[in-house]
């Protein structure tokens, strides 16, 4: 089974989410703060990292941005009574995958958990060469994005959500249908981290005029070279 790096500064919550996954039949780590956590990470590469935001010593979000300057693509699930778009979609643009609000279900953890695990087995079979979006070169499988010679790592996510729109290119992709193959569903806080992935990518591509990911307002976005 999958192991899960978990960081919760309350003892009792803590220990309960973490009795509660490995009674699912998860192996799970746990760390009291985001400095012993971060040092976890580093020890145990965990399938999936279940963290609070507000924490001694490191909080989530910083602990997010270390872990992205090391791994681009393991999943990072925040836990949080902070619910303000804001810090939602802070939290997104650092590296984040998903957001759940405290109080929360187990069963609602569990599925979340589930739906970041899985999504890489849901992805269409990798393509055999590097993808020409206008001047730039996509290597999808090594999540590498080329200009001369200039190379851009991409996360997982981005890499994700880049293939989807090449493959839909000069058509629109449903903002609907991405946020159900990719997020799981089509919420709100999902919503908001599309949006801040669509901005990411527009940046990455941006030294290509003729390459542009136009906004379809209130159906989707369409990738145009």
């Amino acid at each position: 089974m999958p192991t899960i790096l978990l960081i919760e500064d309350e003892p009792s919550l803590g220990l309960i989410v973490k009795d509660s996954l490995e009674s699912r039949g998860f192996t799970v780590q746990y760390a009291a703060d985001g400095e012993a956590g971060l040092h976890l990470f580093r020890q145990q590469c965990p399938d999936i990292v279940v963290a609070d935001v507000m924490m001694p010593k490191l909080d989530g979000f910083s602990l997010a941005e270390q872990i992205r300057q090391q791994n681009g693509t393991v999943p990072i699930l925040f836990l949080t009574a902070r619910s303000q778009p804001a810090d939602v979609v802070r939290g997104f643009e650092l590296g984040g995958n998903d957001y759940l609000k405290k109080p929360f279900s187990m069963d609602e953890l569990i599925v979340r958990i589930k739906a970041q695990l899985s999504r890489l087995p849901a992805v269409a079979p990798a393509p055999s060469g590097p993808l020409a979006i206008g001047r730039y070169r996509f290597d999808y499988p090594k999540q590498k994005l080329r200009l001369g010679a200039q190379e851009e790592a991409l996360t997982n996510r981005e890499a994700e959500l880049l293939k989807c729109l090449y493959d839909q290119r000069n058509q629109v992709l449903a903002r609907t249908a991405v946020l159900r193959e990719l997020w799981g569903n089509d919420s709100f806080f999902n919503g908001r981290s599309l949006d801040v992935f669509i901005t990411r990518l527009r940046r990455c591509l941006k030294e290509d005029p003729q390459v542009q990911i136009v906004n379809i307002r209130g159906i989707g976005y369409k990738l145009v070279f």
